[in-house]
């Protein structure tokens, strides 16, 4: 159990860093820009959940916006970073 917990722990600071790096690219839209953070804050919401004895959606919703997060923060930083090597 503790072994999975600190997984899960991993997987929400891996989303935690790429969601800020993502939100702190000023070259994309701003909604783009967002929609990690939303998918990060749903996810803790949905975990939260466990706190008053629902276990069901959490385990079906957090890990799934966490992936989400961490997915789409990636793919914006990789396309940045292919825009700024591409025109430096």
């Amino acid at each position: 159990m503790l072994i999975a917990l600190a997984l899960l722990a991993a997987l929400f600071a891996l989303a935690l860093r790429y969601t800020i790096k993502a939100l702190l690219v000023p070259d994309i839209p701003r909604w783009r820009r967002l929609l990690p953070l939303g998918l990060l804050l749903t996810a803790t919401g949905a975990s939260l959940l466990r706190a008053v004895d629902l276990p069901e959606p959490a385990s079906l919703i957090a890990f799934p916006c966490n992936v989400a997060a961490i997915a789409l923060a990636q793919r914006e930083l990789r396309q940045h970073r292919a825009r700024t090597t591409a025109t430096g």
